[in-house]
């Protein structure tokens, strides 16, 4: 069983020692993707600020990865009980990384699949 708590630390350290800890920027909230302006179809930046600090950031990028999560509140869960406050359905989960991406021109598909946990006696589980 893979535990959150003592996973995300080990995996931190590793990026922060390919990446290189200069090149890493935390507590930044992106707001927009910048588009190339050679290529209509490409993303070649984004802008944001900093959440801590009074900072606007701009970043150019060769490559863009949106990786902000799903939207796992928009629909109630059918849980209930202990298990509709567990972790798997992530307050932080807003669906913003699809409204930035549908803004630069992405096609979103897939949109019927929602996530159900996993059930089995006695709880519910991020599983399946």
């Amino acid at each position: 069983m893979i535990h959150g708590e003592s996973y995300k630390p080990i995996i931190a350290e590793a990026a922060k020692m390919a990446v290189g800890e200069e090149n890493i920027y935390e507590r930044v909230f992106i707001f927009e993707l910048l588009k190339d302006k050679n290529d209509p179809n490409a993303v070649a930046g984004a802008v944001g600020f900093g959440v801590r600090e009074p900072k606007f950031y701009v970043f150019k990028a060769k490559a863009v990865l949106l990786a902000t999560g799903g939207a796992t509140l928009l629909f109630r869960p059918r849980s209930t009980g202990e298990a509709a406050g567990r972790t798997w359905y992530a307050i932080f989960d807003t669906g913003s990384g699809y409204y930035m991406g549908l803004k630069a021109g992405a096609m979103l598909t897939q949109f019927e699949h929602r996530f159900i946990p996993f059930r089995f006696k006695d709880g519910y589980g991020p599983v399946g």
